[in-house]
């Protein structure tokens, strides 16, 4: 079964018609040519494919693409202004966070929406104090919440180095 869905994809509406079964994910790269979000193990386990819907971080290759109708979708790609890059993405290039950079899109996505969690006091696993209003983003806390995305090449420290940085005034 087909079904006609709108997508916000970095900041511009496209209309598409999917199976009911396709995921964000393959209507993103497939269909619209948005290859930001990559297919890594294409279960969920390793956060390749992490792009914003509505705000909130997901994992793209999970997400059917009728859910998202009518949803705003932020890759890796549409975070820069232009020529200028989010800040996020410039600290992945000033850390070298990144060796094959295959899981930087989706690591950069998850970056971004983890500071907005923490910004708005969502509390992780590791959190001292889970009433607290404001989170403190340590090295610890860091990795925990970005536990959901794996790099192959092990450039762990140095992307929670990044993101630690973009904290910092």
């Amino acid at each position: 079964m087909e079904q006609k869905i709108t997508l916000r994809v970095d900041g511009k509406e496209r209309t598409l018609t999917v199976d009911t079964r396709t995921t964000l994910l393959d209507a993103l790269r497939e269909r619209l040519g948005v290859t930001s979000a990559k297919k890594g193990c294409d279960h969920g386990q390793c956060g390749a494919c992490t792009v914003m819907l509505d705000g909130r971080r997901v994992t793209s290759c999970l997400v059917l693409a009728v859910a998202g109708d009518g949803a705003e979708v932020v890759t890796a790609a549409g975070l820069a202004d232009g020529d200028d890059l989010h800040p996020v993405q410039k600290s992945f290039v000033a850390e070298d966070a990144f060796q094959c950079g295959y899981c930087t899109p989706g690591q950069i996505v998850s970056a971004v929406a983890m500071l907005r969690e923490a910004k708005e006091g969502w509390p992780s696993v590791v959190s001292d104090d889970l009433d607290a209003d404001r989170v403190v983003l340590d090295r610890a806390e860091i990795a925990e919440r970005m536990s959901g995305n794996l790099c192959r090449c092990a450039a762990y420290v140095n992307i929670v180095t990044a993101i630690e940085k973009v904290t910092r005034p």
